[in-house]
């Protein structure tokens, strides 16, 4: 470890540390450090749709003070974006946010982020970890894994040598990069939590369920999962096939997608995206595939049968996730009445020993539901609210779990009727508020209750991080563990209260029968 010190030789302005590959600097960020641009495995073109190697070494000092590049992903959905990132398929790298290496060894907290598991990047500004490591003491890390074409189509079945589910195995390795290196930074390899937002969450959830995973964290935490969006081997050849085909290329031609643009592959991964959520809405067109290896079975069933990591978890949702959905035309959630319907037939196609009256039973327990209102919460409970539930009640069977429902929303945000929209906690988590290019959350006012709330999320994720405990550490409401016969739930508004079970009849219609897309 070394050091640089300004001209005032009063504040260190660079720190460099030994990692396996060699050495890596990072530089000054508020009182911690930051290392951008970490690489932690190699893929690139050379890669493509299969596992990344171990990141090669280097000599003399890697300067980490920029992020590296971003995945190639979907211009069909906009993500905020530095304009300034530039995609390659070499992307495998992560970020560390830690204080100078000394003491006890700190606790970790790993991010996986979210975007339909075909957007996103660890360098999205909201993600941005120095608040979080300041705040808690502890080391933050943000990692980069390949989406979308390259990340979630299996091609297994369509030649030697490609492989399924390379964005869980990118995560992966980013883990076991995490394990032998952290120390490094002062991190406790022993006492690492994972955290991760919708498909980040989703993400959370499946590992969880891999055995290829056990060990490498010890504390979960999963923000609007979509647990049941993992399909089976039929479906995602049937997906693969079609990227195929929109390729130009049969069946038995898929080596020739080794030799083409990553662009272009990206452009034909837009267009699937389109086909797919358009035809059956409700699914995502890339996602983690059952594929009896990484992932032996159905996250949901692997949790309900026991088999997932026996760890303490954080799970919940938003009280409204599916109101920016409609408010960006994002064609990713059914928000009509007639796209839930066209998602309920096509579930009901899928699975044919349901209850026929099953899906009238559920719809009912929505009055409005020919209101675009009544259909989002439909849809919102199908993609999120039902699975954290169903997750929440099997794994606290034999482990720790909390479970929250955030209802905060800025006067803004309620005036715009998004309210507690999907991903809208974010800022509260990381306590970065506006780092959107135009953001109206504070327009009609609300920054001081929202820096209050966030501080109660970050107090309790953090805690939760160190101790196993999501204690505020402070007055606030005590947060009682979630069992199957309180069903406690945090409700984390500009007070927080402790409700039982608050959403006793959508989930009584519901049942705890899977409903999903296999």
């Amino acid at each position: 470890m070394q050091t640089d010190e300004n001209d005032t030789g009063t504040s260190t302005e660079a720190l460099t540390v030994r990692v396996e590959q060699g050495t890596v600097r990072g530089y000054a960020a508020g009182s911690v450090f930051a290392w951008k641009g970490v690489p932690y495995a190699s893929a690139g073109q050379a890669r493509r749709f299969r596992s990344a190697l171990p990141a090669p070494g280097w000599d003399g000092e890697l300067d980490c003070r920029e992020f590296g590049p971003i995945a190639p992903q979907a211009k069909a959905m906009q993500v905020p974006m530095d304009p300034r990132m530039v995609q390659d398929e070499d992307c495998l790298s992560l970020n560390v946010w830690a204080a100078r290496p000394d003491g006890e060894p700190r606790p970790v907290m790993v991010w996986i982020h979210g975007g339909a598991y075909c957007v996103g990047a660890s360098s999205q500004t909201v993600y941005d970890g120095r608040r979080l490591a300041e705040a808690g003491d502890l080391i933050v890390v943000t990692v980069n894994y390949r989406l979308g074409v390259f990340g979630f189509v299996d091609l297994s079945s369509f030649g030697e040598g490609f492989e399924s589910n390379i964005g869980l195995r990118d995560q992966i390795a980013a883990l076991e990069w995490v394990r032998d290196n952290i120390a490094a930074f002062g991190g406790d390899p022993g006492n690492v939590t994972v955290f991760g937002e919708s498909s980040g969450a989703g993400s959370v959830t499946t590992l969880m369920t891999s055995p290829r995973a056990e060990g490498l964290f010890h504390r979960a935490i999963a923000q609007s999962a979509p647990a049941t969006s993992v399909y089976g081997t039929e479906r995602a050849a049937a997906v693969a096939a079609r990227f195929l085909e929109l390729a130009g290329v049969g069946p038995g031609g898929a080596a020739q997608l080794l030799d083409r643009p990553f662009e272009e592959l990206t452009r034909i991964g837009d267009k699937l995206l389109d086909e797919v959520v358009t035809t059956v809405p409700g699914t995502l067109a890339m996602a983690p595939v059952v594929d009896r290896d990484l992932v032996p079975r159905y996250p949901v069933a692997a949790f309900q049968k026991g088999f997932a990591h026996r760890i303490p978890l954080i799970i919940g949702t938003n009280r409204d996730e599916a109101s920016i959905f409609r408010l960006t035309r994002s064609p990713i959630m059914p928000v009509t009445a007639d796209t839930v319907n066209q998602m309920f037939t096509a579930i009901a196609s899928d699975h044919p020993d349901l209850p026929p009256t099953k899906i009238a039973d559920i719809i009912s327990a929505y009055p409005d539901f020919a209101k675009s209102t009544g259909a989002m919460a439909v849809s919102r409970d199908a993609a999120f609210r039902m699975p954290c539930l169903w997750i929440a009640d099997a794994h606290s069977r034999h482990s720790p779990t909390w479970v929250y429902r955030f209802d905060h929303a800025t006067p803004m945000l309620r005036a715009a009727r998004v309210g507690a929209g999907h991903a809208t906690e974010l800022p509260y988590v990381f306590g970065n508020f506006g780092t959107l290019n135009v953001d109206p959350s504070f327009w009609l006012g609300g920054r001081k209750t929202a820096l209050e709330v966030a501080g109660r999320v970050q107090r309790r994720w953090l805690a939760f991080a160190r101790h196993g405990v999501p204690a505020a550490l402070d007055a606030s409401k005590h947060w009682a563990r979630y069992t199957e016969e309180t069903r406690s739930t945090l409700l984390i508004d500009k007070s927080d209260t402790l409700a039982s079970d608050p959403d006793r009849g959508l989930r009584a219609a519901w049942g705890n029968e899977v409903m999903g897309f296999s």
